[in-house]
């Protein structure tokens, strides 16, 4: 049966870099509050007129150089993202007309921080079943548009960067690499410790001046709770995945969890009982890109760690909805 491998990452960040020295002119904060909190020192914004499919199309275009493929090898588009160009239609399509794809199916994923795996354990899926043999999956978001810069959102601001991060997948008779096992969970009970309130569908009108006067548009994060949650479920769901394969933490050339805080990562390291060899960050220089943060990291480690072919992979994520996943990979 053909499983989904990796034939190359892509990834684009905005040029614009936002320090945490800047974010010190737009609110009450400091360096050393950030980076103790978070670990992260610096995160890239967008400009004015960026839009998330235009970071997609370049992502995937490195991706494509990459592996020595034309746009019209792809055979379906996976897009994950929370913060899609616009309302409808989905980036999926826009980023299919940019690659001239015409045709090509395109489905959107809203899975948040899992976004990613979710998408893979998708594509892994169509893939063992003989639909597609080549699939473009894609994570990517813009928070930068969205946050509330200022003292009031500083808790939440000061966690998200931009960015994309482009997967090519090819179908795999080869035991010895590609997608072994995926796993999905969710808990929508706190759905609302992690949330954006508005504008939604349930609201008359959904928008209003009201509305944007107030603070129900910015993102809210009950930022304990997350913690608490996520330092169970990420190291949980990767001996998930462990377990079903026959295979033990020492087996994991490198774990890439989701980069959302570096503390989260630090207590999941020190679950599996990982050396800081079997781990990979980046989170310091991008911040939470959501779901783009997998790809991203995963482009870096593989060289950062010299992973070579038939690597086992382990990766991880946890947040809103609440979800969390993990897939181990055959690199």
């Amino acid at each position: 049966m053909p499983r989904a491998a990796i034939a190359a990452i892509g990834t684009c960040v905005p040029d614009r870099v936002v320090t945490n020295e800047e974010l010190t002119r737009y609110m009450e904060t400091t360096d050393e509050w950030i980076q103790q909190r978070t670990g992260i020192k610096e995160r890239h914004w967008v400009r004015p007129g960026q839009e998330g499919s235009d970071l997609a199309l370049e992502a995937t275009r490195r991706a494509l150089e990459l592996a020595g493929w034309k746009a019209g090898d792809i055979e379906a588009i996976i897009y994950a993202t929370l913060s899609p160009d616009h309302m409808f239609p989905g980036d999926g399509c826009f980023l299919n007309a940019k690659l001239g794809l015409p045709g090509v199916p395109a489905l959107d994923i809203r899975n948040q921080c899992s976004g990613f795996l979710y998408g893979l354990s998708v594509a892994d899926a169509w893939m063992r079943s003989g639909q597609y043999r080549r699939i473009l999956l894609v994570g990517v978001e813009i928070h930068s548009t969205g946050l509330d810069v200022s003292t009031r959102g500083r808790d939440v601001t000061v966690i998200f960067g931009d960015g994309a991060g482009a997967a090519l997948l090819e179908a795999t008779d080869d035991p010895n690499r590609g997608v072994l096992s995926t796993h999905l969970h969710a808990d929508g009970r706190f759905a609302r410790e992690l949330w954006a309130d508005k504008p939604g569908s349930m609201y008359h009108p959904r928008m209003s001046k009201d509305l944007l006067e107030g603070t129900d548009i910015y993102p809210k994060m009950e930022g304990q709770k997350v913690f608490k949650h996520a330092i169970v479920k990420m190291p949980e769901v990767v001996r998930e995945a462990l377990q079903k394969n026959g295979l033990s933490p020492r087996d994991i050339k490198v774990l890439i969890p989701h980069q959302a805080n570096l503390r989260i990562a630090e207590m999941v390291q020190r679950s599996l009982e990982l050396r800081d060899d079997q781990v990979f960050n980046n989170i310091q220089k991008y911040g939470n890109t959501t779901a783009a943060s997998i790809p991203i990291a995963l482009a870096e480690a593989v060289p950062a760690r010299g992973v070579q072919r038939g690597d086992l992979l382990a990766l991880c994520a946890f947040g809103a909805g609440f979800t969390w996943a993990s897939a181990l990979v055959r690199w």
